[in-house]
């Protein structure tokens, strides 16, 4: 192996294996810190306004949750790998916990279908919107409880002492599967001396069904351990952040264009339109332009409110209530920004694919740094929006959220310069280049402009 078994990250990795106990306590631990921070708000009397994180359970459980859990989540995928999917995450626990007791079913084809996690993705992130996930606790047990209870119902269907939902029904296992390809950490695998090694007494179990002697990639493995040292060919080690964009050569696969629909038109487009609508004019001008319309053919049904929180935002007692045109209105600004954003990036990768001969869906995982980098950002304006409201503000905030992304885009010029050669070093990095310049221009509207 190109590394030696004795590196310190090497032991790192043996030591989760042999201290499977220790992972255990820490996933039930998440386990119940997740429930009690889903569950109990929903329960409580909504926050009067003035009220403040120290004082108020339902705001830390939201602070917590949303300004601090889900941004660092996200920066650790795209640094340890899914490390937070093996060791931390409560549904992938819960998940496997169900399926060693479960009828052990063998995984039916439907749920195979290499597109459920866009799907899961997208229904997820606009759902989330309608009924303000964000900002309300109900809503957010409705979503997030919902996913878990699936997520051991299939554990206990489907599977023995795997994790089925987390490989192919998960709302983001995809987006972390994407994140991961740019993950300096990860468990490497010697074909080679698996091969050359004898079959050991009792073959390691594998949660999320991946074949651990053909793993190449760090996508699919939740880092959790188990497999460390394995045949003395699986170890923790150090890679460049960029060998796997640019090792990548999967050209026609149906699971590598579903991931590249998600990168482009789920992060890259229904995330943007998720993060941005509440705070845009545009939103505004094409509400009242539809409440006129309606309200000149007098279509009044659609101005009510359906007075049903989980479908639309209700709750009149804080004077905040969806009525139907602003459902409508909500879903057709995503829609609508997905569709322009994503559709343009679409068109830069097909044109330079025509150009340069590279697939466009493998130069569309030269955009991956700057989808991550856009989640990240989005979700830290829910962090840096919270402690404005304890009085907390960072002026600095949006400048560095903008150079963040201007240096991912630019590390996605960078690695399409590398994944080229001859007339297509020019093309695929304009491609690039001209596919982050509305996603950009996106962000830079809402933190200067509007």
């Amino acid at each position: 192996m190109g590394w030696p078994p004795s590196t310190r990250l090497a032991r790192l990795g043996l030591a989760m294996r042999r201290h499977r106990g220790a992972i255990l306590a820490i996933q039930w631990v998440v386990v119940l810190f997740y429930l009690a921070l889903v569950a109990v708000p929903a329960f409580l009397p909504l926050p009067p306004d003035q009220a403040g994180m120290l004082d108020n359970l339902t705001r830390l459980a939201q602070f917590l949750f949303w300004g601090v859990w889900w941004p660092f989540v996200i920066l650790s995928v795209m640094v340890m790998g899914r490390a937070w999917c093996g060791v931390f995450c409560p549904e992938g626990s819960l998940t496997e916990w169900a399926s060693g007791f479960g009828l052990g079913r063998p995984v039916p084809r439907w749920m195979k279908w290499a597109g459920w996690p866009f799907v899961a993705f997208v229904l997820t992130t606009v759902f989330g919107q309608m009924t303000s996930v964000y900002e309300y606790p109900k809503p957010a047990l409705l979503i997030l409880g919902g996913s878990t209870v699936a997520a051991i119902a299939v554990g206990l269907i489907y599977g023995r002492r795997s994790r089925v939902w987390c490989r192919h029904l998960c709302p983001v296992s995809g987006v972390f599967g994407l994140l991961a390809r740019v993950a300096p950490l990860h468990f490497r695998v010697d074909r080679a001396a698996w091969d050359a090694a004898p079959a050991p007494a009792s073959p390691v179990h594998c949660a999320p069904l991946i074949d651990i002697r053909r793993m190449e990639s760090a996508s699919p493995c939740h880092a959790c351990g188990q497999c460390a040292g394995q045949r003395g060919a699986v170890e923790l080690a150090w890679r460049s952040p960029e060998a796997e964009v640019l090792r990548s050569t999967k050209v026609g696969d149906a699971g590598e264009k579903w991931l590249a629909y998600l990168l482009i038109f789920g992060m890259l487009g229904v995330a943007l339109g998720a993060f941005q609508w509440s705070s845009s004019p545009w939103f505004v001008v094409m509400k009242q332009a539809a409440a006129e319309w309606l309200v000149n053919r007098e279509v009044w049904w659609a101005l009510d409110t359906p007075g049903l929180w989980w479908l639309f935002t209700y709750y009149p007692e804080v004077n905040d209530a969806f009525t139907w045109l602003d459902g409508g209105v909500l879903l057709a600004y995503i829609g609508g920004e997905a569709l322009l954003l994503g559709g343009w990036i679409w068109l830069c990768l097909k044109l330079a694919d025509r150009v340069s001969g590279i697939a466009w869906t493998r130069l569309a995982m030269a955009l991956i740094p700057l989808a991550g980098a856009s989640v990240f950002v989005g979700l830290s304006l829910l962090t840096s929006s919270q402690l404005s409201g304890e009085g907390i503000t960072l002026p600095w905030a949006n400048s560095l959220r903008l150079t963040l992304l201007a240096l991912a885009a630019l590390w996605g010029v960078s690695l399409a310069w590398r994944l080229a050669s001859g007339r297509s070093r020019i093309a695929a990095p304009l491609g690039i280049a001209f596919a982050a310049m509305p996603p950009l221009l996106a962000w830079y509207q809402q933190f200067f402009v509007w």
